[in-house]
This record gives structure tokens, C-alpha cells and sequence, in this order.
């Protein structure tokens, strides 16, 4: 029985390493430090949307109706993927702030079509 490469250290959380190989017809064993590709860094969640990214032929909208998720929560989701693949964590903080001017927007348009009061508005934005 095969089980899922862990990713990272069940007691410290830290990133494991690969350091053994084993063939399963001649049992040939090579130990050293072996790298891993980026794709087994993420969690099955977010292999997930990848797939289902992939699927959609990277169509947002199309992603949104897939998953019952809306447009920030897929884009925040992008996000975390793409600065795990290239290690930027300033992405993350570019992002985040995108995304609230984003929200920000949504909810000034809703106040000018008259689709919310202007508590309504000035409490979600106290949300954001």
C-alpha cells in the first residue's frame, strides 16, 4: 500500500526532505537529499483548484461556478498558489490589497444602483 507524500514534519511543521529511494522490483535503495517539484509543496485543496483552474482553461468566471466561489476568494486562492511557486510574499500583501479595493468598489457600485441603504454600505465597508 503506497500513502501521499507528507509534505511537512507532523511535529514541527517544518519541510520534510526525501532521502531514501527504493526500487519496488529489485529493492535497490539510493539514499541522499533529493529535491521535490514545487507541484508536491501544495495541499490537496489547492492541487484542487489547480485542477480545476486547468480545466476551466484559467476562466475565472468559469472557476467561480465550478467551485461556488466568488471572484476575490478565487483570485486570493491564485494568489497563495502563485507566491508558493515563486517563494514572493510580497504578492500575498499586493494582493490582499487588491482585493479590498476590489470589495471596496463592489460595494460603492451596489450603493450607487440603489441595491443597498447607505448604513448598509458604510457597514460593510467597516467590514473590509
Amino acid at each position: 500500500m503506497s500513502y501521499p507524500i507528507l509534505n511537512d514534519c507532523p511535529v514541527c511543521h517544518h519541510e520534510l526532505q526525501v532521502t531514501r529511494l527504493e526500487c519496488s522490483h529489485c529493492h535497490t535503495v539510493i539514499e541522499n537529499n533529493f529535491s521535490l517539484s514545487k507541484w508536491f509543496s501544495f495541499s490537496e485543496e489547492q492541487m484542487h483548484f489547480i485542477e480545476t483552474f486547468i480545466v476551466c482553461r484559467g476562466n475565472i468566471k468559469e472557476v467561480e461556478k465550478q467551485l461556488g466561489i466568488s471572484y476575490p476568494t478565487v483570485r486570493g486562492k491564485l494568489n497563495d498558489i502563485i507566491a508558493k511557486m515563486t517563494g514572493n510574499q510580497e504578492l500575498d500583501i499586493k494582493e490582499a490589497t487588491h482585493q479590498k479595493a476590489e470589495q471596496k468598489a463592489a460595494i460603492l457600485e451596489k450603493l450607487e444602483q440603489n441595491e443597498l441603504t447607505a448604513e448598509e454600505a458604510i457597514a460593510l465597508l467597516k467590514e473590509i
